[in-house]
């Protein structure tokens, strides 16, 4: 008995048979790919031809999903004259879901834990389609020294951000150490 053809009699009139489906299906994850590509490959000639100061994003060799990320630590703040890593890892489905953002480098900050994992709501809820690399580490570049003291990851940050300035400073200083540009991210 064919099977096959069993299936198809019991479809409705003008559905795809399952082998029809796989083939579909196949061209959508196709196309959405070369769209997710298409998007990356645009903001990464955005970031080269007008690169905002103090942030640079690049793709690894093996994968348009996977980038590193650099930010000069803002002027003004605790953070001035340290550089920060960041890991940017992009969903199949970007830009209509956030990428996940780490902290590499190490660092004391009222929104960011000791794994690097970030508390900022466009990387969350707020997240929008028209959001990009660009804004999101500007955004992060903003959040250094303006920190949402009042949903913090660290509560202890958040706690000498607001009171003991100096042993913010010094905290921030203990937990920076400067990765190599070899190490893995």
């Amino acid at each position: 008995m064919d099977y096959a053809m069993e299936d198809t009699q019991n479809s409705a009139p003008g559905a795809p048979t399952a082998h029809e489906s796989a083939k579909l299906s196949s061209g959508t994850t196709q196309a959405t790919a070369q769209s997710v590509t298409k998007r990356l490959q645009s903001e990464l000639m955005t970031l080269m031809l007008s690169p905002p100061p103090g942030i640079s994003a690049f793709p690894s060799a093996t994968s348009l999903l996977s980038w590193t990320a650099t930010i000069a630590g803002p002027e003004r703040t605790p953070y001035e004259n340290l550089t920060f890593k960041l890991s940017l890892e992009f969903p199949s489905n970007y830009p209509y879901a956030a990428p996940t953002v780490l902290f590499r480098t190490p660092i004391y900050h009222p929104n960011v834990d000791f794994s690097g994992r970030i508390c900022l709501d466009i990387l969350k809820d707020k997240w929008s389609a028209v959001l990009n690399v660009q804004s999101v580490l500007l955004s992060l570049q903003s959040l250094l020294g303006e920190p949402n003291n009042a949903s913090p990851l660290n509560g202890q940050a958040a706690e000498f951000w607001d009171h003991n300035p100096t042993e913010f400073k010094r905290q921030v200083l203990l937990r920076h150490k400067d990765l190599e540009d070899d190490e893995e991210c």
